[in-house]
C-alpha cells in the first residue's frame, strides 16, 4: 500500500497492520522450537508492541538444513540467471505494493520518522532489490588467453548457504542490502534481524515467498547475538555471513569462523566519520544543511554518520551559529508525527549510553552549545535533544568513539595537513566528506583520507551503483551495494580444459 504522510492516514494504516511475530523457516512461519518469545518495544513509548519467536541454536540448524536443501537441489542455485530475475522482479513489485506497510513497521519498532522510512528507506530497498534482480543476467564469466592446446574458463558459482544479520537502524534497507545480492547470486539465505527490529524482515520473507522465491531459500531466524547469532556464526554449514553492525560484535563473528568451518566473513561494522571544512568552502549554507543531516539524520544512529566537524579556524564561528541555528529546526518528537525529523533512541540502556556520552564530553571540557538533554519523558520514550558540542578535541572520548546518538562534534584546525592528520586519527575509516573550492585540494584531501567512501562538497554514501564499506575497524573483506556486493557472494573457479 502506498502511505500518505497524513495523520488520519497513518492512523488508520497502523489499525490495519497485522504483525507476523514467528520465525521464516523453509517457506512457512513456525514458533521457536522452544516455544520462547520476547517482547519487541516501541522506543517512542516503551511499550511492547508484540512479541516474536525466541531463536536459538536449535532453529537457525532448522534455517540451515532448509537453506542447505534448497541449494544443493538446484531449484534456486541452478535456476537460469534470467528466471532468478523474474522471481526478484516480482518481489521488488510486492514490496512496493506494501510499501507503506513495511515502513510504519520500521517507524513503530525502530522509531524512525515516518517520512524518512517512506521517501526514503522504502525507495532505496525497493530499488536495490530491483537492481540486483537486473544484475543477475548481466554478468559474464571469463576465458583466459591458454594456447590452442587447453580452454580455461574463469566462472562464478554462488557461495551456498550464506548466513546474514543485520542492525536496527535500517531494518528494511540493511535486509535487502544482504539478500538481494545474495539471491541474485543464486545463495540460500538465512537472515537475523536485530532483536529490536524483526517484524519488517519477516514480512519481506512473506513476500519474498509470494513472489516465488522456493522454501528454504530466504529463512529468518529472529533472536539475540548471544543465542541466534552466535549459532549463525558457529554453524557447521553456513558457508559464508555477512555482518552489519559494531565493530566489537563484528569481532566475534571472526572469533566463530576461526571455531567452527573457517567460513567466509564479510563485515561492515562502526565509524567516526570526519567532515572537514576548508576556508573556501564554496557556500556556507549549503555546508550547514549538510552537516546537520549528516550527523542527525536516523538520530545519528548511522555508521557513517558525520559526527566529527572539521571546521577551518577562520570561519568556525560563522559556520557553527549557522549549524545551531539549522539544528534548532530538526523537531525532536513522535516518529508516526510527519512533521519529526529525529525519533527516540532506539531502546532505554542505548540512550542512557548517549546520554553517558554527552556528559563526558562536559566532563573533558567540551562546550555543549546546544542540546545534552533527555526530553519527553512523559511519553515513556527515549528522546535525546539534538546536541552539539563546540571546542571539541580529538583527543577526548566524544571524538574518538562512536556515540549512534544525535551527537556533532566541532573540531578546530589551521591547515590542511592538519585537517588530513586529525581525520586520520581515529580507528575507524568508513566515510568522510569535505568541502572545498579548489578541485587540487578535494583530489589530494580525498585520496590523503583513509574512508571507504569521501564525498565532496555534499555528504553522501552514493548510490546502488558504488560499493559501500570501510577501512580499519570499520570493516573489511567486501562491500554492500554495487556489482562488488554480487561478486562477494560468489566463489571463483577456475576450469582447466586439456584440448585433443
Amino acid at each position: 500500500m502506498a502511505l500518505s504522510l497524513e495523520r488520519n492516514a497513518i492512523r488508520s494504516a497502523l489499525s490495519a497492520i497485522r504483525f507476523r511475530t514467528e520465525a521464516f523457516i523453509d517457506g512457512q512461519f513456525v514458533p521457536a522450537a522452544s516455544g520462547r518469545t520476547f517482547a519487541t518495544e516501541n522506543p517512542a513509548t516503551g511499550k511492547t508492541i508484540a512479541r516474536i519467536a525466541e531463536c536459538d541454536a536449535a532453529d537457525v540448524d532448522l534455517a540451515v538444513k532448509a537453506a542447505r536443501r534448497a541449494f544443493d537441489s538446484g531449484v534456486w542455485s541452478k535456476m537460469r540467471p534470467a528466471d532468478r530475475k523474474k522471481v526478484l522482479l516480482k518481489f521488488a513489485d510486492l514490496l512496493e505494493a506494501n510499501a507503506g506497510e513495511i515502513a510504519l513497521l520500521d517507524a513503530l519498532e525502530a522509531g524512525k520518522p515516518i517520512a524518512d522510512c517512506v521517501n526514503i528507506d522504502m525507495p532505496d530497498t525497493i530499488h536495490c532489490v530491483r537492481w540486483h534482480a537486473e544484475l543477475a543476467d548481466k554478468l559474464y564469466d571469463n576465458i583466459s588467453p591458454t594456447g590452442p592446446e587447453n580452454l580455461a574458463l574463469i566462472v562464478r558459482e554462488p557461495v551456498g548457504v550464506v548466513g546474514a544479520v543485520i542492525p536496527w537502524n535500517f531494518p528494511a534497507q540493511m535486509a535487502a542490502w544482504k539478500i538481494a545480492p545474495a539471491l541474485a547470486a543464486g545463495n540460500s539465505v538465512v537472515l537475523k534481524p536485530a532483536e529490536q527490529t524483526s517484524l519488517s524482515a519477516l514480512r519481506m520473507a512473506e513476500l519474498a515467498a509470494e513472489a516465488g522465491l522456493p522454501g528454504g531459500v530466504f529463512n529468518v531466524v529472529p533472536g539475540f547475538g548471544p543465542t541466534a547469532g552466535a549459532a549463525i556464526g558457529r554453524h557447521m554449514d553456513i558457508d559464508m555471513v555477512a555482518f552489519t553492525g559494531s565493530t566489537e560484535v563484528g569481532r566475534l563473528f571472526l572469533k566463530y569462523s576461526a571455531e567452527s568451518n573457517l567460513k567466509r566473513i564479510i563485515l561492515e561494522c562502526g565509524g567516526k566519520s570526519p567532515q572537514i571544512v576548508f576556508a573556501d568552502a564554496p557556500d556556507l549554507d549549503v555546508v550547514a544543511s549538510n552537516a546537520v543531516s549528516s550527523a542527525f539524520w536516523n538520530m545519528g544512529e548511522n555508521c557513517s554518520c558525520g559526527s566529527r566537524l572539521l571546521v577551518h579556524q577562520s570561519i568556525r564561528a560563522q559556520l557553527v551559529d549557522k549549524i545551531a541555528a539549522l539544528a534548532k529546526t530538526w523537531t525532536v518528537g513522535d516518529p508516526l508525527d510527519p512533521a519529526t525529523r529525529v525519533g527516540p533512541m532506539i531502546e532505554k540502556p542505548h540512550m542512557e549510553k548517549v546520554l553517558n556520552y554527552i556528559a563526558a564530553g562536559k566532563a573533558e571540557g567540551a562546550r555543549a552549545i546546544m542540546g545534552g538533554n533527555r526530553i519527553l519523558q512523559e511519553t515513556g520514550g527515549y528522546f535525546v535533544e539534538v546536541t552539539i558540542f563546540d571546542n571539541v578535541t580529538n583527543q577526548m572520548k566524544i571524538a574518538r568513539e562512536e556515540i549512534f546518538g544525535p551527537v556533532l562534534c566541532v573540531i578546530p584546525f589551521n591547515s590542511e595537513q592538519e585537517a588530513v592528520a586529525i581525520a586520520n586519527d581515529t580507528n575507524y575509516g568508513l566515510a568522510a566528506s569535505l568541502y572545498t573550492r579548489d578541485l587540487n585540494t578535494a583530489h589530494r584531501v580525498a585520496r590523503a583520507i583513509r574512508a571507504g567512501t569521501v564525498s565532496v562538497n555534499c555528504y553522501s554514501e552514493g548510490d546502488i551503483t558504488t560499493p559501500f564499506g570501510g577501512y580499519k575497524e570499520s570493516g573489511f573483506a567486501g562491500r554492500d551495494k554495487s556489482v562488488w556486493a554480487h561478486e562477494q557472494y560468489t566463489e571463483l573457479k577456475t576450469i582447466w580444459l586439456q584440448l585433443a
